[in-house]
Order: C-alpha cells, then structure tokens, then sequence
C-alpha cells in the first residue's frame, strides 16, 4: 500500500518524536491538519496495516544511570537459532537480540543481544544468568562492552525537518526491522 501525502506528513511529524504535553496526537494533528481523533486513528491503521511496524520510545540508557552495555555474541547451530533467539529476546534485560550471517573463518557468531546495565559487573552478571537461563552453557559466545557512544536516536523514514532539544520532544521510532 501506498502512502498517500496526509501519512507521509503523519509519518514524518511522528518520527520525529511527540511532543511532551498533554494532548500530542492533538498537536501533532494541528500541524498537518487533522482532529487529535483522526490523527490517532490513522496511526491505529498505519499499525494495522503494517506500514508502521512498531511505535516505541527510544531510551537513552546512560542519561538513566545505564552505564554500561555490551552485545552478547553467539555462535548458535544453524537448526537452533530461531528457538533459541526467542528465548533470548524474551528476557528482560536484552533490548536487542537478531540473527545475522556469520562470515567464515573469521566471524562465526549468528545471534547478537545487547544488554545494558549500571556498570560492567552487572553486565556480566546478566549475561550469566542468560547463559544459565537459557541453556546456553555449551554456546561458544563473546562479550563486547561498548567504548563510546556516538548515537543513538530511532530511524528516519521520511525527510522532516529536525527538531531542536528545546522542543521537548520524546523521539519515538517508527518503522520495522532493519
């Protein structure tokens, strides 16, 4: 399906964020010329439809005391990885689990996980108890502890202006899987 010109408005008024007040699909309605109703019910059939994949708030870990984060790699067998990446995905402190290709000889790993938290032990202590949760003992995997971070924001989809900070605006991701 198509978007027409009024969703690709919506699309990119939303990707940019809602604004932080009382009403923002009232807000965000005003500024492409729709009711707080209307714009709430386009978003309800962008999802329904499956233009929009998701609708999420996108966290800044470190602002919230997270200091720490390191992506779990795994080498999962190949008839494995989709019960296994389920089950990975599924607890709590993973914010991110996908599978990728492995890249023979040198990269042998298949399911990614990012797992945050307040300090490196905790990390640590996290990924142990994935590892005991999970079954994942006899899993050959590595640890990489981010250094530094250079961004992190939702993706875009549709060209829009940018907003500045003092908008207040809470970035808000649209879009599916990358």
């Amino acid at each position: 399906m198509g978007l027409t010109a009024r969703d690709q408005q919506l699309v990119a008024a939303i990707q940019c964020g809602l604004p932080l007040v009382s009403h923002p699909y009232a807000e965000i309605g005003a500024r492409i010329g729709l009711s707080e109703s209307e714009t709430i019910e386009r978003i309800q059939a962008l999802l329904t439809d499956g233009t929009i994949k998701r609708l999420g708030v996108v966290v800044r870990h470190h602002e919230l005391g997270y200091r720490a984060n390191a992506m779990a790699v795994w080498d999962i067998p190949d008839d494995q990885v989709d019960k296994l990446g389920r089950r990975i995905g599924a607890v709590d402190f993973v914010t991110l689990c996908y599978r990728r290709p492995r890249h023979l000889p040198d990269w042998p790993y298949n399911l990614f996980s990012m797992i945050h938290g307040q300090s490196r032990d905790a990390v640590l202590r996290n990924i142990e108890h994935l590892i005991e949760q999970c079954g994942l003992g006899d899993i050959p995997h590595e640890v990489l502890f981010s250094r530094r971070r250079f961004k992190q924001c939702g993706a875009h989809y549709i060209d829009s202006p940018p907003r500045q900070a003092a908008t207040g605006g809470a970035r808000i991701p649209v879009g599916g899987q990358p």
